[in-house]
């Protein structure tokens, strides 16, 4: 008997969606990695490091879809955010100054 497996049209769109948006993030910073995390109920969220150390983020439906638009763009794929993956990441004034809001209440003006 053949594998009959059933393929959901709207979730393919939306794998092919994100692909395309993976993969013009890539060609925008010279290549990229990713990773993949859960997000409970709301899905999975697609973390995007790219060559020149600018990062970005996409979410998606569930983790199955997002591991597909993952695969479909081409780019590295890592199991965890580990610290040579983190390393990537440029941070700027801005992440910093908000990192450091969050933590004593809130963005302060210099």
């Amino acid at each position: 008997m053949a594998d009959t497996q059933q393929v959901d049209p709207k979730a393919e769109r939306k794998v092919a969606r994100l692909a395309k948006q993976i993969s013009a993030f890539s060609q925008a910073h010279g290549g990229a990695e990713g990773q993949v995390a859960h997000l409970g109920q709301r899905g999975a969220r697609i973390v995007l490091v790219g060559e020149d150390g600018n990062w970005g983020d996409l979410v998606a439906p569930s983790f199955e879809i997002a591991e597909k638009a993952v695969e479909k763009s081409g780019i590295t794929r890592h199991e965890s955010f580990d610290g040579e993956f983190a390393a990537k990441v440029k941070t700027g004034r801005y992440e910093w100054s908000r990192m450091a809001g969050i933590q004593v209440g809130g963005p302060k003006n210099n």
